[in-house]
């Protein structure tokens, strides 16, 4: 195997454990959010379990395992942030047509 061979396999691993270390973060995080609504047991033992596995299919395939476990045991009707997109309060007050001025300087106005 030559060097630029070699150096393309390694940029081509590294690139995948980066891929899997972040889908690995956004899965704890989104399950850590719905465990405040219910269904998570023992969260983070089941991830500090499989923290020595190596191989990248076998991480494939237990990262969609998980997701998959995840989506299936999902709260039907999760805790949305108030503010949040879907929230009861998202864009509660959304902007004025155009043509519309808002004047912000109240009990300043000039009473002559």
């Amino acid at each position: 195997m030559s060097a630029a061979a070699a150096a393309a396999a390694a940029s081509t691993y590294l690139a995948r454990r980066a891929a899997q270390k972040e889908r690995v973060r956004i899965l704890y995080r989104r399950t850590l959010k719905d465990t405040l609504d219910w269904a998570a047991s023992d969260l983070r033992e089941k991830f500090e379990a499989n923290r020595h596995v190596e191989d990248l299919d076998t991480i494939d395939r237990m990262l969609d395992e998980a997701e998959a476990r995840f989506n299936w045991w999902r709260h039907p009707d999760p805790y949305i942030v108030p503010w949040a997109p879907g929230g009861s309060k998202f864009c509660r007050n959304p902007t004025p047509p155009s043509g519309i001025e808002i004047v912000y300087d109240f009990g300043k106005e000039d009473n002559d």
